[in-house]
């Protein structure tokens, strides 16, 4: 079992810049490549970024490439994902995920979600 808590969430001007971190519980945490996906009001949950088991592959969504990194400290239990030059579009839930497979974009690979945080990104 991983349990999943996110933090970082926020209200930011377009341009603007947040780190989400996302704090894992267990001592398995480096056996699961992490992620984070997004869903705005109305919308489908959407992939946003993956990163392998020891953080040496990432896997980016085209809308985000470029502006958003991820990254984890297994040492930490913890995954980050630092978004920069935010857009209104950005806005949404945003949502830290677990998976023993790494690579994965459909939200239905993921086993372990957590809570959830707002970003809010104004015009």
């Amino acid at each position: 079992q991983v349990q999943l808590v996110e933090s970082g969430g926020g209200l930011v001007q377009a341009g603007g810049s947040l780190r989400l971190s996302c704090a894992a519980s267990g001592r398995t945490f480096s056996s699961y490549a992490m992620g984070w996906f997004r869903q705005a009001p109305g919308k489908e949950r959407e992939f946003v970024a993956a990163i392998s088991w020891s953080g040496g592959n990432t896997y980016y969504a085209d809308s985000v490439k470029g502006r958003f990194t991820i990254s984890r400290d297994n040492a930490k239990n913890t995954v980050y994902l630092q978004m920069n030059s935010l857009k209104p579009e950005d806005t949404a839930v945003y949502y830290c995920v677990a998976s023993l497979n790494f690579g994965q974009n459909s939200y239905y690979e993921y086993d372990y979600w957590g809570q959830g945080t707002q970003v809010t990104v104004s015009s």
